[in-house]
């Protein structure tokens, strides 16, 4: 079975194709500025690379474009497209409905009533969705939410203080995002525990994804119990250029004093708050390294804060699982950041928790990088979305999910 995953933007198109007979990635590549004159794409496959520019109108096109790549007589790795079993979306947020779901016309529907909470990700795919369905009827869509590997939150980790008709008739609860990443991690990291010949019944474990959007997950025994995204993908963690956690109390005096609508201060603070919004310059963490190390004192403070931020929900996951036993860094952020990882580790010896410096300077890919001392495993584990979101659709056709 073929397995094509697609990441959609308003005006992109990215893929990975895998053979789930051995999980073994066929193919990937992408299409920019779909829509435009003319949209650059290209395509990898046995590590050849092809680009090519063309018009191309729209998402439907865009696949149709990227199946002729992959079907290609000399280059591609498809003897026909209809070998394609699904195509496999990481849906971001559906309200009622979660988990993994052939997409329908119900399914298109609870997207748009969630809408108002993920403005920046749920129409591009549901405009996407919709013509893919009418254009290439003949391969199934299937949608991966992200809320849906946190579905096995405990009610007290939840739900908010509201009025209890608010969370049965507007589905106002604390839903968790980055699913296929921290799916991806508790995968994983049980994978190494095991080849370490090491045992623990439930393995703890703090998923910290951290990038452009940034989460905290705790996972016992492969399941999320608690995780710092809540109604939104704009809560939580600050991000780079999201406002993050924020009293909403604080709302009508910003509207009165910017004289600004509600709309306006909600597009504001998420899309010029976060490290952007601290710090005046960028919302890059590489950025906001470079300045601080010339001085700058608000790129200096913004990844102070970051960095706090993110010890705050370390410490709630901590006191949520009674201990850890890996604490786990992904995202570009996660993975690539040394003074982050540090910063996030620093001074937490009695908890057990000690990083070695020199191997977390150098460290490339997966990782360990625990202190000798450390009662808890500190590892980078370069996560995969893609795979996750494959092979949920894979369980879905076969009926497994």
């Amino acid at each position: 079975m073929k397995i094509l995953v697609a990441n959609l933007g308003s005006t992109s198109f990215k893929y990975r194709l895998y053979d789930m007979a051995d999980e073994r990635q066929l193919a990937r590549g992408g299409i920019e500025r779909i829509g435009a004159a003319e949209s650059p794409c290209f395509v990898e496959v046995n590590g050849r690379r092809q680009e090519l520019t063309v018009p191309v109108a729209d998402h439907a096109e865009a696949v149709r474009r990227c199946l002729e790549q992959l079907t290609d007589p000399e280059h591609g790795c498809l003897r026909d497209a209809a070998e394609v079993a699904a195509i496999g979306l990481k849906a971001v947020h559906g309200g009622r409905v979660s988990g993994v779901q052939k997409v329908t016309d119900d399914v298109l529907l609870a997207m748009e009533e969630m809408n108002l909470v993920a403005p920046a990700h749920n129409p591009p795919y549901i405009a996407a969705m919709r013509q893919l369905r009418e254009r290439l009827p003949e391969i199934p869509l299937v949608a991966a939410f992200e809320t849906g590997f946190h579905q096995t939150i405990p009610d007290r980790n939840r739900y908010y203080a509201v009025p209890w008709q608010w969370t049965e008739e507007f589905q106002i609860r604390r839903w968790g995002f980055h699913g296929a990443s921290h799916n991806f991690i508790a995968t994983r990291t049980a994978e190494l525990w095991q080849r370490e010949g090491r045992a623990a019944a439930p393995l703890r474990v703090i998923s910290c994804h951290l990038g452009g959007s940034s989460s905290v997950t705790a996972i016992r025994d492969g399941q999320s119990v608690a995780t710092s995204m809540g109604m939104s993908p704009q809560t939580g963690l600050l991000q780079n250029n999201r406002v993050g956690d924020f009293d909403p109390f604080a709302l009508p005096l910003l509207m009165e004093r910017t004289g600004k609508t509600l709309d306006q201060v909600l597009k504001t603070l998420a899309s010029e708050g976060g490290l952007l919004g601290l710090s005046g310059g960028s919302g890059d963490v590489r950025d906001l390294e470079s300045a601080a190390a010339a001085g700058d004192e608000r790129a200096k403070l913004a990844l102070d804060v970051f960095i706090a931020n993110i010890r705050q929900y370390l410490g709630w996951m901590l006191v949520e699982l009674g201990g850890a036993e890996v604490i786990a860094f992904t995202g570009g952020i996660g993975e690539n950041c040394a003074s982050v990882r540090a910063g996030v580790c620093a001074g937490l010896t009695e908890l057990g928790i000690e990083l070695d410096e020199t191997k977390n300077q150098s460290a490339r890919g997966e990782a360990d990088l625990s202190g000798p001392g450390s009662r808890v495993r500190v590892w980078i584990v370069p996560t995969n979305e893609e795979i996750v979101v494959a092979r949920h659709a894979k369980e879905l056709l076969q009926g497994t999910t």
